[in-house]
C-alpha cells in the first residue's frame, strides 16, 4: 500500500426530524342569497355583527348579493362559518354554509 491511505469515515448522520403531515380538512364558505325581503340596510347591519365588516364592506357585499344573488361572506373553519351563518339567518336572511 501506498504511503497515502485512504480511510473511509463513516460518520453519523444527523438527526432527521420526522415530518409529520397533519391532514388539513378543507375550508367551509357562508354564502348569503338573494332574499328578496330585507333591506340594504338590514343586510348591511347584519352583516357587521356577523363579520365585523365596516358598513362600505357590507355595502359592496349586499350589492353582490344583489347583483349577482349571492356572496361568499366568510370562508374558514366549519364552526366559524356556521356562526356567521346562524347570525344572518336569525333576522330570515337566506344562508348555506358548505365545504369548499
Amino acid at each position: 500500500m501506498s504511503a497515502v491511505q485512504a480511510r473511509a469515515e463513516v460518520r453519523p448522520s444527523p438527526e432527521v426530524e420526522e415530518v409529520v403531515e397533519e391532514a388539513v380538512a378543507p375550508p367551509w364558505m357562508t354564502i348569503l342569497h338573494n332574499c328578496e325581503c330585507h333591506t340594504f340596510e338590514q343586510v348591511v347591519k347584519q352583516l357587521q355583527k356577523a363579520i365585523a365588516c365596516s358598513e362600505a364592506e357590507g355595502w359592496e357585499i349586499a350589492w353582490q348579493v344583489h347583483n349577482t344573488g349571492k356572496a361568499v361572506v366568510k370562508i374558514g373553519p366549519e364552526a366559524e362559518c356556521v356562526r356567521v351563518g346562524n347570525i344572518l339567518a336569525s333576522i330570515g336572511l337566506i344562508v348555506t354554509v358548505v365545504q369548499s
